[in-house]
């Protein structure tokens, strides 16, 4: 008779492969930490971007370690050349070595480790650390989301409490009716950290300005979604990651009721 307790064979691979992110990621952590108020050679990529050697150490240590042990699956890091066999991969990577290097390198403590394993456009796997504040964050599809292994949930009601919504100013603006100044939620410097404060119910909302790209999101996207939250573009629709373009529009993330009042509002009064 077969041994039913054992799983089935895509359900062992599921969990060797949340094993190998879990370990992967806090290893990459420790590496990031190590490195943490050091000084470090670092210069700007593209128009206003900062890079460091630590984000690139711990983008190798990252590619070594994923690389290895799933060779057939493709690769998209903020930190590597993007390589468009990528995109015929069912399954990808989705990895930001250091989102919030500005910060990283000013000495803050909001920055973090963040990868997420695509499966066909959505992300089925998803690990945020924030090794300075010892947070780490894990979703799996359809297992819920944890806070250092406990489980979160976003915050119900549709309220709009503006100290608990982060995010651009004048975008966090068009949700008041009011003329009293909004005061936000201070700056967050990792968009992941910010959508993720979401999931485990310390922010109501979170927005995510134009240009943000894949491995900014993705795994946040799914640690939201696992805690009983939405995150989508403005318009409510669902984000999808390893396409030839990996930037993204103006996107919301909240609880899911909160969301869906937010996606309504702003269908009622558009950005211009």
């Amino acid at each position: 008779m077969a041994d039913v307790s054992a799983g089935s064979a895509p359900d062992r691979v599921r969990a060797r492969e949340a094993a190998l992110l879990r370990d992967t990621v806090r290893e990459a952590g420790a590496l990031a930490l190590s490195l943490f108020r050091t000084e470090l050679k670092n210069w700007t990529k593209g128009a206003s971007s900062p890079v460091s050697e630590a984000d690139i150490r711990v983008n190798d240590l990252l590619e070594k370690r994923l690389r290895a042990a799933t060779p057939d699956y493709g690769w998209l890091s903020e930190e590597s050349v993007d390589d468009e066999q990528r995109l015929g991969k069912r399954l990808v990577w989705i990895v930001d070595p250091i989102d919030g290097t500005r910060g990283y390198l000013a000495g803050r403590e909001d920055w973090c480790v963040s990868v997420a394993l695509v499966e066909d456009a959505a992300p089925v796997l998803a690990a945020v650390f924030a090794p300075a504040s010892d947070e780490f964050l894990f979703a799996a599809r359809g297992q819920g989301a944890t806070h250092n292994h406990v489980p979160i949930s976003a915050t119900g009601g549709v309220d709009l409490d503006f100290s608990r919504i982060a995010g651009p100013k004048p975008l966090v603006e068009r949700l008041s009716r009011s003329s009293d100044e909004v005061i936000l939620h201070p700056r967050i410097g990792s968009l992941a950290l910010r959508l993720c404060r979401v999931a485990h119910g310390s922010l109501d909302a979170a927005f995510a300005g134009g240009q943000s790209r894949d491995w900014d999101l993705a795994a946040a996207n799914l640690i939201v979604q696992e805690a009983n939250g939405s995150m989508t573009a403005l318009s409510g629709d669902p984000i999808l990651y390893n396409r030839r373009e990996v930037t993204h529009g103006v996107l919301v993330a909240a609880g899911r009721d909160r969301h869906a009042r937010i996606v309504e509002q702003f269908r009622h009064h558009p950005l211009p």
